[in-house]
């Protein structure tokens, strides 16, 4: 097919470039006139690859009165007197940050660059006094207020988590530097910042205590991503390539992208919010792929999921959290749930208002399957090229109805774990089954479970429903038993496909499947 491609902004994320060069854009220009009238000081929390730095860029554009880049958008039709301000827009995301001095370096640059501008005055030497200076000679050389656009502030605190005192410095000099936006608030028209987390108890913003935090703000929970209403209203010509290369109708296309790459909510009352660099990545290839996984692997997530010894079958299945347990994090804390909240694994999915509860989960096949295969290296000495050939194989002997092929190579598969791994907890071989059934579920109906009263696992193929109970330190008879007695085959029962109940025990000493029996 030689259809004619649309240019979708993918890595882009300058605004003038965007409309001057004739890229698709998302209408996000009424968000941005309510906030610049409505407010001045704003923080927003998103994970990476979300449409940040393009917000700002908007905002800058908006400030700086570049008029005919909104021809024919919202704010097109809002603003009514476009003035001009000075902008200083700092973007601290494109930097690795491995000591105290690049921090300095970075943020002396851009005063460097200020100062150019608009004066330097030889007694202002801290990082901080000629930050205020520059904002105060620049309000009073226009006329007009200054605009101030921070994208991504936590990076160096992101990049110096593990080494507490490369991490005190840029707290230091990041609470000093940020807070001269407190005490400049009369020569300030404008302020955002953006970032991944929202950090507690570190006092970034101890100084800079009146920043507005619309990061779970319903008003303003579709500020960056793309709903399913702005899919379809947008990218019809992609929707229907897309369909055409695969076979789909454009409803089919839409409930792929949705199970994929939507169920973002920054609010529990919120649309749901798809992914924008994944969307825009699959139209470009006409495929699906875990675009926005590949673009940053969550080593440090996993790392501390380890040190922390957090119980991953409660994140896999899903858990319940108040607000303040995942809105902010806390650098002294062993709770890993905000981090892996905040860049973007989990998602709100529900909300209890009764007891303020929030239920979170991982919000669509990318990231739960992108994030379980990054997970079986951490836990088992099976390495990313070879578990595609683990899982692939286990599939197939189940769909096969081969159950001892099946076990006999989970039986290897434990086998195979270096020493070190042998010295784990019972938790961590729990985890390990937990984690195989998880991913034999983007192929089958596979479901493990956590909770007693459920069978450990059930796994649905188009002949054969397998329903498994694992033992450790009893017997495979039992494991039997127990199927029979809870009644875990009633569900199944009038399904029409072979049922097949499965006890496996598990010996502690060979750290390993001993036995199994069907039925």
């Amino acid at each position: 097919m030689n259809e004619i491609m649309r240019k979708l902004p993918i890595g882009i994320q300058t605004f003038e470039d965007i409309r001057r060069d004739n890229y698709l854009y998302v209408d996000k220009t009424a968000f941005v006139w309510q906030l610049a009238n409505q407010g001045k000081p704003y923080f927003l929390a998103r994970p990476r690859r979300f449409g940040k730095s393009l917000l700002l860029s908007t905002f800058e554009a908006y400030f700086k009165g570049q008029k005919d880049l909104f021809k024919g958008l919202a704010i097109d039709r809002m603003e009514t007197d476009w003035r001009v301000y000075p902008v200083f827009h700092l973007d601290l995301n494109a930097e690795k940050y491995d000591s105290p001095d690049r921090l300095l370096q970075i943020l002396d640059s851009h005063l460097n660059m200020w100062e150019d501008k608009y004066g330097k005055d030889i007694r202002d030497e801290t990082i901080s006094t000629r930050f205020s200076g520059i904002i105060r000679r620049a309000s009073e050389a226009t006329g007009m207020r200054v605009v101030v656009l921070v994208d991504e502030y936590d990076k160096p605190l992101l990049q110096a988590l593990g080494n507490n005192e490369l991490l005190e410095e840029y707290r230091k000099t990041l609470k000093a530097f940020y807070g001269v936006l407190k005490s400049a608030d009369r020569y300030l028209r404008f302020v955002f910042l953006t970032g991944v987390t929202k950090f507690s108890q570190v006092s970034v913003f101890s100084d800079l205590n009146q920043l507005n935090d619309i990061s779970m703000n319903r008003s303003f929970a579709e500020i960056c991503g793309i709903t399913r209403q702005e899919l379809e209203a947008n990218f019809q010509p992609e929707i229907k390539v897309f369909g055409q290369n695969n076979n789909q109708t454009p409803g089919e296309v839409l409930d792929i992208m949705e199970a994929n790459y939507d169920g973002y909510h920054f609010h529990p009352n919120s649309p749901g919010i798809f992914n924008p660099f994944s969307v825009l990545s699959a139209f470009f290839n006409r495929e699906l792929g875990s675009y926005w996984f590949q673009t940053g692997t969550p080593t440090f997530l996993v790392e501390m999921l380890q040190k922390t010894n957090y119980d991953l079958r409660l994140l896999l299945d899903g858990i319940e959290a108040p607000a303040s347990s995942f809105t902010e994090y806390r650098v002294d804390s062993n709770n890993p749930i905000p981090l892996i909240y905040q860049s973007g694994y989990l998602t709100i999915k529900e909300y209890d208002s009764r007891f303020t509860n929030y239920f979170l989960a991982f919000p669509n096949e990318e990231v739960k399957y992108g994030f379980i295969n990054f997970l079986i290296p951490f836990y088992t000495s099976v390495t990313n090229n070879d578990q595609n050939f683990y899982i692939g194989k286990f599939v197939s002997e189940l769909e096969h109805g081969d159950v001892d092929a099946f076990l006999t190579r989970l039986q290897a598969f434990f086998a195979d774990f270096p020493y070190e791994l042998n010295t784990k907890t019972e938790r961590h071989y729990q985890v390990v089954f937990y984690l195989v059934f998880k991913l034999m579920g983007q192929y089958t109906g596979a479901e493990v479970r956590s909770a007693r009263g459920r069978a450990d696992a059930v796994v649905k193929t188009p002949k054969y429903i397998y329903v498994f109970e694992f033992k450790l330190g009893d017997t495979a008879e039992e494991a039997l038993k127990q199927i029979d007695e809870k009644g875990y085959l009633i569900p199944y029962q009038s399904d029409g496909r072979e049922v097949v109940k499965v006890g496996v025990e598990f010996s502690a000493e060979e750290r390993n499947i001993a036995r199994w029996l069907c039925e």
